[in-house]
C-alpha cells in the first residue's frame, strides 16, 4: 500500500525519549500500532492526525492514538525538539480498575481536540514529570526499570487529571475541511457496512473523481486504502477474543476471506490466524 505507512516496532511496552532535529526531511504520513504523547518544546511545526492540521506552541501536547494516520511538517531549519513517549495499549490494562482508566486521555483527545496547550503555574507540571521521567528512564541505576515505570504511571495519572479538570487548553483551532472531516465520519460509523466511492460521493456531495483526488491532496492516502487499514485494525483488535476468524472478517466490512486474510498478511506480515496463535502463547502484556 503506499500513501502511508507503518512506522516503527515498540519492544517494549513503553518507551520515552528525546528528540532535537535539525533540517528534518519530509516525513510521509503513518501511523503506529501504539499510542504517541509528543511534548512539543521547540520549532516551527505543523502536525496533522486524521485531516486536520495543528500548529504547534511551546507547550503543547500531541495525542496520536494507535491507528491514526499522521505526520509533522517541519516548516524552517530551526531545531524541532520534543519529548516522545510510545505505549502500547496493552499497558494500561494492567492498571485498569473500575474508576480508573490511564487511556481515557486518548478518548479526550479524539472527542476534543489531539493537541492541548500546558500552560505554567498549573497544580502539576507536566513538563517537570515528563522530563524526569525521560532522564530516569535512559539511568542504570538500582531497579531503574521498576523505578520508570511507576514515574509513567504517575505521569499518566497527572496528565488525566490535568484532562478532567480542564487544566490543559485548546489554545488554536486546527484547519481541516469539513467535507473530508465529515467524510471521515461517516466511514468510523458504518465501518463495518458496505461503502463505496459512489455512496460515500452522494455523502459528500462531490463528484467521485473529485472526491477521490481531495481525499488524497488532504490526508496524504486513498480512500480505498484509509478504509482498509481502519477495517484491519479493527480486525485485529477483535482477534484479541474469541470470535471465530472468519466471522471477524465479515464483522469488519470484508467481503470474503480471502480478501482479508491477504490484506491482513500484507499489513501485519502474518495470517490472521498466525497472530491470534501468536497473541495466545505470548499473552497480552508481551506481545506488541
Amino acid at each position: 500500500m503506499t500513501g502511508y505507512q507503518k512506522k516503527g516496532y515498540l519492544m517494549q511496552e513503553f518507551r520515552v525519549f528525546r528528540l532535537r532535529d535539525a533540517r528534518l526531511k519530509d516525513i510521509p504520513f503513518h501511523y503506529h500500532d501504539f499510542h504517541k504523547i509528543l511534548f512539543f518544546l521547540s520549532g516551527a511545526v505543523d502536525y496533522t492526525i486524521e485531516g486536520k492540521t495543528y500548529p504547534l506552541e511551546a507547550r503543547d501536547i500531541v495525542f496520536v492514538s494507535a491507528g491514526e494516520i499522521h505526520r509533522p511538517v517541519v516548516k524552517d531549519t530551526a531545531f524541532y525538539e520534543r519529548i516522545v513517549i510510545y505505549v502500547s495499549p496493552s499497558f494500561f490494562l494492567r492498571y485498569q480498575r473500575e474508576q480508573t482508566d490511564l487511556e481515557e486521555c486518548f478518548r479526550i483527545a479524539r472527542k476534543h481536540s489531539s493537541v492541548m496547550h500546558v500552560p505554567t503555574g498549573k497544580s502539576h507540571d507536566l513538563l517537570y514529570h515528563m522530563e524526569k521521567l525521560e532522564k530516569t528512564a535512559h539511568e542504570q541505576e538500582f531497579a531503574h526499570e521498576l523505578y520508570t515505570e511507576i514515574l509513567f504511571v504517575e505521569f499518566m495519572i497527572l496528565l488525566n487529571r490535568a484532562l478532567r479538570t480542564r487544566e490543559m487548553e485548546v489554545t488554536h483551532e486546527a484547519s481541516y475541511d469539513e467535507k473530508i472531516q465529515h467524510l471521515l465520519r461517516h466511514i468510523h460509523e458504518h465501518l463495518t457496512e458496505p461503502l463505496s466511492i459512489d455512496e460515500l460521493a452522494e455523502t459528500a456531495f462531490l463528484s467521485k473523481y473529485y472526491l477521490m483526488r481531495h481525499f488524497k491532496s488532504e490526508t496524504g492516502y486513498s480512500i480505498h486504502q484509509y478504509i482498509n487499514s481502519k477495517r484491519l485494525l479493527l480486525a485485529r483488535s477483535l482477534l484479541d477474543g474469541t470470535a471465530p476468524v472468519t466471522d471477524i472478517c465479515y464483522q469488519c466490512g470484508f467481503r470474503d476471506y480471502t480478501t482479508f486474510s491477504r490484506a491482513f498478511q500484507r499489513m501485519f506480515h502474518m495470517s490472521p490466524t498466525s497472530y491470534r496463535e501468536k497473541r495466545i502463547r505470548s499473552g497480552p502484556d508481551n506481545f506488541i
